[in-house]
């Protein structure tokens, strides 16, 4: 026996007025209105952090880091794009503006295991070896299992037994 579908919980739209009772005259100097859709210039939202991650694992860092600077300039709120653009700074050892990327990812997102991770390896490329231990060890705290954090461990651990050095 097939169920009467339930009964809608919305209010119905109401009916449309043919014309207005009163109409205001708008200033346009004084009032922000919505652009003509011929004046809105449309972009594939993912074109550009599309093209920064596979430019980025190509190995061609300053091509990606332009990718993913235009995609944080389109999409300021996308956390991934941000998180691309500090790893892209770190490759071509930009680490002033990693972190400035970093600290806007963590604004829109808190601190992810992910960011914790490629902090890190910001901090190992760098030399600061006590640092990226200490991020290396909170990201592997939240996800034990996370076989790229095993592996930067171990990496770390490498660097190690092979170059002392002095982060000032």
């Amino acid at each position: 026996m097939a169920q009467a579908p339930p009964a809608p919980t919305a209010v119905a739209a109401p009916a449309v007025v043919a014309e207005p009772a009163v109409v205001a005259e708008v200033s346009p100097a004084t009032t922000a209105t919505l652009q003509d859709v011929a004046d809105v210039k449309y972009y594939r939202s993912d074109e550009p952090l599309r093209m920064g991650i596979e430019q980025f694992n190509r190995g061609n860092f300053g091509i990606a880091e332009r990718y993913f600077r235009d995609a944080t300039e389109k999409a300021p709120k996308d956390p991934t794009a941000w998180i691309g653009l500090a790893a892209a700074y770190d490759r071509v050892a930009r680490f002033d503006l990693a972190d400035r990327a970093y600290k806007m990812a963590i604004r829109l997102t808190g601190e992810t295991t992910e960011i914790l991770n490629n902090q890190g390896y910001s901090y190992m490329l760098r030399g600061d070896l006590g640092a990226a231990r200490r991020k290396f060890l909170k990201a592997y705290q939240r996800e034990p299992n996370n076989p790229t954090i095993a592996n930067n461990l171990q990496l770390l651990n490498a660097s190690y037994t092979f170059i002392q050095r002095n982060p000032n």
